[in-house]
């Protein structure tokens, strides 16, 4: 089934990177200068989704979640993950072929992420950074994280976009379903990302795709 887009959506974490180890890694490196218990680098997937401040909340004692506490973790981690947010990242297979083929098809592309936006962009510029995005937006100051769709909104303005219907919003997880409802555009989950195929497929996307390549057949 074909689709008629001019603005695609994608989440960062998940959706285009794969980067779960860079994140354990540094949410392990923060819990361990607190002398905190540190996690296995599968149980984050059970941590990422909401930000940064939400997983390390969540990898944190919950005797241990106090404002104090949950401030200092974040700096430590936002520096560690700042200097070490590609050491084991990369974009999952066939992803720069797409978004190669839908640029130069003439589509404007653009990630929404609820990492903190230097984080975002850091990541965006060391592997990505040959897609002519038309805006990389990450969490900042005075504007919800998703499921708020006001990321979706911002990134429809910086593309000069103002009919939802020409937005396909794409991601991995609750959240993202969850944001492209908020916004009423079209959602395409994908199965390779944090999620599994039966938490995405509760949200009834429009679409449900296993490869990049199957994103290509419903735009192009």
């Amino acid at each position: 089934m074909k689709t008629k887009k001019k603005l695609v959506i994608f989440d960062l974490d998940g959706t285009l990177v794969n980067t779960i180890v860079d994140l354990a890694n540094s949410g392990n490196y923060s819990l361990q200068k607190m002398g905190m218990p540190t996690h296995a680098v599968d149980r984050y997937y059970e941590f990422v989704g909401n930000g940064i401040e939400k997983l390390l909340e969540r990898a944190m004692p919950i005797a241990d979640r106090t404002p104090e506490k949950r401030e200092l973790i974040k700096q430590i981690f936002v520096e560690h993950y700042s200097a070490h947010c590609v050491d084991y990242s990369s974009p999952y297979p066939h992803i720069h072929t797409l978004l190669k083929q839908l640029t130069t098809a003439g589509y404007k592309v653009a990630v929404a992420s609820n990492k903190y936006q230097m984080g975002v962009e850091l990541i965006i510029k060391k592997l990505l950074n040959d897609i002519p995005w038309s805006s990389v937006l990450g969490s900042r100051a005075g504007v919800n994280k998703k499921p708020d769709p006001q990321i979706v909104f911002d990134s429809m303005a910086n593309a000069g976009i103002s009919n939802l219907d020409d937005v396909l919003y794409i991601g991995d997880s609750d959240v993202d379903m969850q944001t492209a409802k908020a916004a009423a555009v079209d959602a395409c989950g994908v199965t390779w990302g944090f999620c599994t195929r039966e938490e995405i497929a509760v949200f009834n996307p429009k679409y449900l795709v296993n490869a990049p390549n199957e994103i290509g057949e419903i735009v192009l």
